[in-house]
């Protein structure tokens, strides 16, 4: 395996084929920073027309896949509204995050996501963006957000295209974690691989996908979009959805509870 490219926030290397991508973030348990999200955007748009990569394999680093969104640029704009006049930078970085998913999902080339430990949040959002999902024992999933006063803007429209209305809502409007065998058994997971054995059984998938033609693989993924419709494309409604949550006073309480470890005011209350 051979380095194709090299970030402090994305990992990218080529083994034949086949890119595997590293979000490289271990000390906050590969959070989706700007940069992160910059660079994944960049490599989705870069192979989109590059027919001498067969595939994509999705990780984290560390022991973790992604714990979600990361609040550092956004931490000034907690709870505080904008001025009169104002235009909020925080709907362009949100829509940024939609892009990202909407390319992911849109490559031409299969995407294998292999998740160890969590995938929260943003996370989930990008493993319901692959073909084939991979996940540890010890993988866990969840869509926290509305357990801190945000809601699950970008990701919505994937998480319910691949589980479906009525498990979508019961992830998005609770932030119910789900462990490796409950997210196979809600169709988010397709194998579920004992812990240390997550590289060799990335390794028997891809194998097993490079036996497919890339022409066949990106027509028979166009034809299978448009069969089950585009995802829906929300990505202006929900940047504005996040950003005026974020600016807000459920946000500012449930965010400092969080950082307290500290249920937040609304939690458990009839």
């Amino acid at each position: 395996m051979t380095a194709a490219a090299m970030n402090n926030a994305l990992i990218i290397e080529r083994d034949g084929a086949i890119e595997r991508w590293t979000l490289n973030d271990p000390a906050s348990r590969n959070a989706l920073s700007d940069a992160m999200v910059v660079a994944l955007f960049a490599a989705c748009l870069r192979v989109r027309d590059d027919t001498s990569v067969r595939g994509v394999v999705l990780t984290g680093a560390g022991g973790a896949f992604c714990a979600g969104g990361s609040l550092g640029s956004f931490a000034s704009a907690i709870g505080q509204p904008l001025q009169p006049g104002e235009t909020d930078p925080l709907i362009g970085m949100n829509r940024a995050f939609g892009d990202l998913l909407h390319a992911l999902s849109a490559l031409p080339q299969w995407l294998v996501c292999a998740v160890d430990g969590p995938a929260m949040g943003g996370g989930f959002g990008l493993v319901c963006c692959a073909d084939v999902v991979i996940a540890t024992e010890r993988a866990s999933f969840a869509t926290p957000e509305v357990t801190l006063g945000l809601p699950p803007a970008q990701i919505a429209p994937f998480v319910w295209q691949r589980l479906g209305d009525a498990t979508a809502r019961q992830c998005l409007l609770s932030g119910v974690r789900l462990s490796a065998r409950e997210a196979q058994a809600a169709g988010l997971v397709n194998t579920v691989v004992a812990d240390g054995s997550l590289d060799a059984a990335t390794a028997d998938t891809t194998q097993t996908l490079l036996r497919a033609a890339p022409g066949a693989v990106a027509a028979t993924k166009e034809l299978l979009q448009r069969l089950r419709g585009d995802v829906p494309d929300l990505r202006d409604e929900a940047a504005i959805a996040f950003a005026s949550a974020l600016r807000g006073p459920e946000a500012a309480a449930g965010l400092a509870a969080f950082a307290k470890k500290q249920p937040a005011p609304w939690a458990g209350k009839a």
